[in-house]
């Protein structure tokens, strides 16, 4: 392959490439976060009605954690295949699968209509939308840094993670709009917007991604391989051989994110709406302006990240977890409508800190031939044990406490763990060290010649 193949893509395709990154990850968040909100105002209503409110509440976001249990088998299986095949089409066939499996949730039958059977499609939907997402982020991750010049990967990176941050903000907002019907309008009719809502997000997304190139990184390790004899390994396989480590520790700096975020999206949406006497309006948009402010720091912090290295960036993300792990309900229970929005603002912002640089910082951890692979067993790994958990989880200790302390001490928990794992990785990513490292490439290969 000659120098100008592994060139960095022009501006444009550089543009479409943050589009294809961006895009694609919001909506399969939009999707799966849309989820979560019906689950925690809705679902325990319309597919668990013989249940007592909190018990059906309870049934409801269980629903929701079945979803996560199928992401590691997901990114096992579309892993290998992107690790074998490529990003791109890996890419496709995630988005497709999800928005298939959202859509289908819109138009399903209610327990009243079609009984039992009603909760049990609930949740083979839900199984067929946590096996894409599986697969999705990591591919999305890699088709922006892959591409990415010496010493931006952090901030390519970051598009994959500004997507997680913009699917929120788009399920958060269409909940919200719903605020405007009445409780029977939105039980009978209104919950299944925002569903139907993803097909015509979904072919936005597809057209981008059709469009994509390969990745010039993916492309020079298919080379690689042809000049071999070697037999190919199961990418998976040879990254759960190789980089043990890498998984388990990217899996445990994960948790103290997801499981702050998910339980600000459920528990926290329940909680001050039920107990609190709170609007879900007004917690919905407050989490509206708090993420429309995430998708600007974001990539700031990211960018940081690139020039100091990804540790120090995301041991500031960690510590403001462990912070609002206890100011988080008594700032919620002041009712106060700006301290509110403060919370949830600086809760957001400063969680972002250990999610921004993620992506990059998990791909510079493993090779080209299983960074696919070892991407989604990490991240996925990290999902199921930090957000899919913690919406059961949390509810679960506030019915039996009759208190946030608790909870407050199981996001703190959650929030060390990511600390001590975080401590247990190298600092990857400081943008002198990347330029050197091309420089003696360059250098090697000149003297090759």
């Amino acid at each position: 392959m000659n120098s100008t193949e592994t060139q960095a893509p022009t501006a444009p395709s550089l543009k479409r490439l943050a589009i294809a990154s961006c895009a694609g990850t919001a909506i399969e968040y939009y999707d799966f976060l849309a989820y979560a909100i019906a689950a925690a105002t809705v679902f325990n209503v319309v597919f668990f009605p013989t249940a007592d409110p909190l018990t059906g509440t309870l049934l409801a976001l269980a629903t929701f954690g079945t979803g996560f249990i199928v992401r590691p088998l997901g990114g096992i299986v579309i892993g290998h295949f992107g690790d074998r095949l490529g990003r791109k089409k890996m890419l496709v066939l995630t988005l497709l699968m999800m928005g298939a499996g959202t859509v289908l949730i819109g138009l399903l039958p209610t327990y009243a209509q079609i009984g039992i059977w009603a909760p049990i499609l609930l949740i083979v939907l839900r199984l067929i939308q946590g096996f894409a997402a599986g697969g999705e982020f990591a591919g999305a991750a890699l088709i922006a840094i892959e591409h990415a010049p010496p010493g931006r990967k952090g901030f390519y990176g970051s598009w994959t993670i500004l997507g997680v941050s913009a699917g929120a903000l788009l399920a958060t907002g269409a909940f919200a709009l719903l605020g405007r019907l009445d409780s029977d309008q939105f039980l009978s009719w209104g919950w299944r917007l925002p569903f139907l809502a993803s097909i015509l997000i979904g072919a936005v997304g597809l057209l981008v991604r059709f469009g994509i190139e390969e990745t010039p990184e993916f492309l020079e390790e298919q080379e690689a391989e042809k000049k071999t004899e070697k037999p190919k390994k199961l990418p998976f396989l040879q990254v759960i051989r190789d980089h043990p480590r890498a998984i388990i520790l990217s899996a445990g700096t994960l948790i103290g994110y997801s499981t702050f975020v998910y339980v600000v999206f459920t528990f926290l949406l329940t909680y001050g709406t039920k107990e609190v006497g709170l609007s879900r309006s007004l917690l919905l948009n407050a989490s509206m302006v708090g993420l429309a402010i995430q998708i600007i720091c974001i990539p700031a912090w990211a960018a940081l990240s690139d020039r100091i290295g990804r540790k120090p960036v995301m041991l500031i993300g960690g510590l403001s977890l462990l912070f609002f792990s206890f100011a988080l309900f008594p700032l919620i229970r002041t009712e106060n409508t700006t301290v509110i929005f403060l919370t949830l603002i600086l809760g957001y912002n400063g969680a972002a800190a250990i999610h921004a640089p993620m992506a990059a910082f998990f791909a510079e951890l493993f090779g080209t031939g299983v960074r696919y692979s070892g991407i989604s067993l990490g991240y996925q790994i990290g999902n199921v044990l930090g957000g899919g958990l913690a919406p059961v989880v949390a509810t679960a200790l506030f019915a039996m406490n009759k208190s946030t302390v608790p909870v407050s001490l199981y996001l703190a928990a959650a929030a060390v763990v990511s600390l001590v794992c975080l401590l247990s990785l190298p600092n990857t990513g400081r943008r002198k060290d990347e330029l050197a490292a091309v420089a003696a490439e360059t250098e090697a290969a000149a003297l090759v010649k």
